[in-house]
């Protein structure tokens, strides 16, 4: 079964973000390397963010609403490292900025570690 959340997330550095606004669009390095822009569910964020970015602090959140993100998604496997079974939406296009309905900062604890988002993440008064 392919999940259909409400958000899609993905983190990026303030930097990038505000080069992105400025372009229109977000292509981070993935996108020429592999094909795709890395998204999340926003209950599985924290598993990249701590894999690739283990006490980073200058990350944000970008919410995307799906609807408009314009290209494909894909739910595809992560790593061996992953709950089993678990999927990832992959976008197979630029991520275009109208989609971010808002940017949420992500900060790790002070260990280096990212915290799960709270389950009530798309509704709560982050952003």
């Amino acid at each position: 079964m392919i999940p259909s959340p409400t958000v899609l997330v993905h983190l990026c550095s303030e930097t990038d973000w505000a080069g992105a606004q400025f372009d229109g669009e977000l292509r981070p390095p993935s996108l020429d390397l592999v094909g795709f822009v890395h998204l999340s569910a926003p209950e599985q964020v924290h598993l990249p963010a701590n894999r690739l970015y283990r006490g980073q602090s200058d990350l944000i959140l970008l919410v995307c609403d799906p609807g408009l993100l314009g290209s494909p998604v894909r739910w595809e496997p992560g790593v061996a490292t992953d709950p089993e079974s678990m999927l990832f939406p992959h976008l197979y296009g630029p991520l275009p900025a109208a989609a971010v309905t808002r940017t949420v900062p992500y900060r790790p604890a002070g260990d280096g570690v990212f915290a799960a988002l709270p389950a009530n993440f798309p509704t709560n008064g982050f952003g």
